[in-house]
């Protein structure tokens, strides 16, 4: 709920649509956040951000650390995020789930746009060598 105090926020995200988009974190809503895993944390994160209902949400390293059936549960939601109309800027050092959710992409290295396309432009060997250099 942090994420709308004190703010008159209107949009598709409350409470219950978060619960329905992450149901992990209905059973644990009255479980302290840390207290909960990893992954579960992450979810809150990305729970607490929608609460404001904003039009871009940045996702940091959303799936760092994580067993890879929470990363699952977590690009599974993303679709039902960017339908609601919202963008997503994502930055992801996991190239397969983040080429399997984006729209555009755009590979940095020290700095610099090294590549930039739509994922069904861009061959495995182009990501590769922008995100790798070589």
């Amino acid at each position: 709920m942090i994420g709308c105090y004190g703010r008159d926020v209107r949009g598709p995200w409350t409470l219950e649509s978060i619960f329905a988009l992450f149901p992990a974190l209905r059973e644990r809503q009255h479980i302290p956040s840390t207290a909960l895993s990893g992954g579960e944390q992450q979810m809150v994160a990305i729970g607490r951000a929608l609460m404001a209902n904003p039009r871009v949400l940045l996702c940091d390293e959303i799936s760092l650390g994580l067993a890879p059936v929470v990363i699952k549960d977590i690009y599974r939601v993303v679709p039902n995020i960017k339908a609601t109309g919202a963008s997503i800027i994502l930055v992801e050092q996991d190239i397969v789930q983040a080429l399997a959710v984006a729209d555009r992409v755009y590979c940095f290295q020290e700095g610099r746009l090294s590549l930039a396309g739509r994922p069904s432009e861009l061959t495995r060997d182009q990501v590769h060598a922008a995100y790798f250099g070589h």
